[in-house]
């Protein structure tokens, strides 16, 4: 695994950027308010230039459910999160929290993706920023007789023939 930061990922570093410039300021205005950094940790905030240029190139599938809860969080703004003040985003998007709960679990994926993704991150964690294969991890054995009852239940689909 490459950290953003070292493989040059980005806006045009192979993939396509899957937001407007409005959508994108109010995307990372959201996650530097989501993961803020961190002295004590040694990590940085997910509004990191690394980290959001990586967010920016793997929104895939999200992009439709991402434009809209940007664009409502926008107008909730009266105009463009970006352009207020800090504490004023902060009252904002508690307030947006509270009044709809479900809105901004599409941005909690990507901006979370993207953030476990830097090196920098996995290293903080006492992890090695690398893929889980080939190497793999261990994993401690488990108790298998919890898997009793699903067994003893039988199949549950239907036959397709």
């Amino acid at each position: 695994m490459t950290s953003s930061t070292e493989s040059g990922a980005g806006a045009g570093g192979g993939g396509a950027v899957a937001l407007s410039p409005a959508e994108a300021a109010c995307l990372r205005v959201l996650a530097g308010h989501m993961i803020p950094p961190s002295a004590a940790y040694g990590v940085p905030g997910a509004d990191d230039a690394a980290i959001f240029a990586d967010m920016m190139t793997t929104v895939g599938r999200d992009r439709e459910a991402l434009s809209r809860t940007l664009a409502r969080v926008d107008e909730a703004a009266g105009g463009r999160l970006s352009a207020l003040p800090r504490a004023t985003q902060a009252v904002l998007i508690a307030r947006l929290r509270a009044a709809e709960p479900g809105l901004f679990a599409v941005v909690e994926a990507v901006v979370s993706r993207a953030y476990y993704r830097d090196d920098r991150v996995l290293r903080s964690l006492g992890l090695e920023p690398r893929p889980p294969f080939p190497k793999g991890y261990a994993v401690e054995e488990g108790d298998w007789s919890l898997l009793d009852p699903v067994r003893d239940r039988g199949p549950i689909h239907r036959d397709a023939g």
